[in-house]
């Protein structure tokens, strides 16, 4: 029974993994399917049902948004809502709660978001097009880890735990870029009223409040002051997921709030709001003729070169460097070319730069024009990864 609950608990990332994994293949086929779409003759009923506006609510008190405006503020705020609370599983119990463990990975992280960011600001420099520089910085882990199960034991254990801290660790550079600059003019009333909410949740927190009603309760009155503030309402899915209780220790985790939402909510997040997501993001127009002008241009060559080479260059100079200079050591059985296999995979941005690019640009043509350069980008990272990892094989020798 100890070795179950052990399991369990110290080895949450696998079933993370195996959620993911799966959601990625979902994934796939779904952009597809809207790219499908929006090459064929049912591409303006795809368009007319995304920018058709539902309000819920009456009169002063209701929301009005396009469809895609409520999957992108609305649906991806639960999405949020699971990462928030995987980061403080992560702090708290799992892989970024020891510093020796952190350092690799975080390093790593940081790397691979500050190379890309460069390269597409050098490609797009004293363009209008600057504002996408956020764009390359992400990962979608949910497709680099669908990559990385189809490589089976040539893929070991320590690169999945790796790959997985890095991603986390990138979300919540993604989280923190999104909110501090991409974001709209302020509104300091909706700002306040948001900081109050946030400071009753976080005394709920510490009074240990037991009813899950009242963090969904307000958590839903939190989403709403953040999105008429001007900062991005998916931001009060974050800091939601950061403020429900998750005890003191291992013991007190197994029976907490955090690990009963988040083991309810990741499937719905991973099977239903991220399909529903490329669906409605990936559908992007694509003329043959135009296709080689379209990634020439400077907010295509940053995305591409930023993602695929950007990522490569971050995640794993800094990791090599870390290794070389003793700061940090290779997880057990992994091997350079392991981790330069996850670094190229790294480069599979899909999910989070598709949300950020659809933040930087308003144009819709410059839009289109990132989107194809991120599923092409996420595509080329996904061939090399896995083609690397497989002719790689665990090393066999104990560290």
């Amino acid at each position: 029974m100890k070795i179950k609950t052990y399991k369990k608990i110290f080895n949450p990332f696998l079933y993370f993994f195996k959620s993911e994994a799966s959601s990625g293949v979902i994934l796939l086929i779904c952009a597809i399917a809207a790219m499908v779409i929006a090459n064929s003759d049912l591409a303006s009923s795809y368009d007319h049902i995304l920018h058709r506006y539902i309000t819920i609510g009456y009169r002063e008190l209701s929301l009005s948004m396009s469809v895609l405006h409520w999957i992108n503020d609305g649906l991806m705020a639960i999405f949020f809502f699971v990462v928030g609370m995987e980061i403080k599983r992560e702090v708290a119990i799992g892989e970024l709660k020891s510093i020796k463990k952190t350092i690799l990975p975080v390093a790593a992280a940081v790397g691979g978001m500050i190379v890309p960011a460069i390269i597409y600001m050098v490609f797009n420099y004293n363009e209008a097009t600057i504002t996408g520089w956020g764009i390359p910085m992400a990962t979608d882990i949910a497709f680099a880890l669908g990559v990385l199960s189809l490589v089976g034991k040539n893929a070991p254990k320590g690169i999945l735990i790796f790959l997985t801290a890095l991603a986390i660790v990138d979300d919540l550079g993604a989280i923190i870029v999104i909110a501090v600059f991409y974001t709209s003019q302020i509104s300091k009333v909706a700002l306040i009223a948001a900081l109050i909410v946030l400071g009753l949740l976080i005394l709920a927190n510490k009074l240990k409040v037991k009813s899950t009603a009242v963090f969904v309760i307000g958590g839903i009155i939190l989403w709403i002051a953040v999105l008429k503030s001007g900062i991005h309402a998916t931001i009060a899915g974050v800091l939601l997921g950061m403020v429900i209780p998750a005890g003191k220790n291992i013991n007190e985790f197994k029976n907490s709030m955090l690990y009963k939402l988040e083991h309810t909510l990741t499937p719905y997040s991973a099977f239903v709001i991220m399909p529903i997501f490329a669906l409605a993001n990936s559908g992007v127009a694509i003329d043959i003729k135009s296709f080689l002008t379209v990634i020439s241009a400077p907010v295509s060559l940053g995305i591409i070169f930023g993602l695929f080479i950007g990522k490569q260059v971050g995640v794993f100079g800094v990791s090599y460097l870390l290794v070389k200079f003793k700061i940090a050591k290779l997880p057990s059985q992994v091997t350079k070319k392991h981790l330069y296999g996850a670094s190229v995979l790294a480069g599979i941005g899909f999910t989070m730069s598709l949300f950020v690019a659809s933040l930087s640009f308003v144009d819709e043509t410059i839009l289109s024009t990132a989107k194809i350069s991120i599923i092409l980008a996420s595509l080329l990272s996904a061939i090399l990864g896995m083609v690397i990892f497989k002719f790689s094989k665990p090393e066999s020798r104990k560290r």
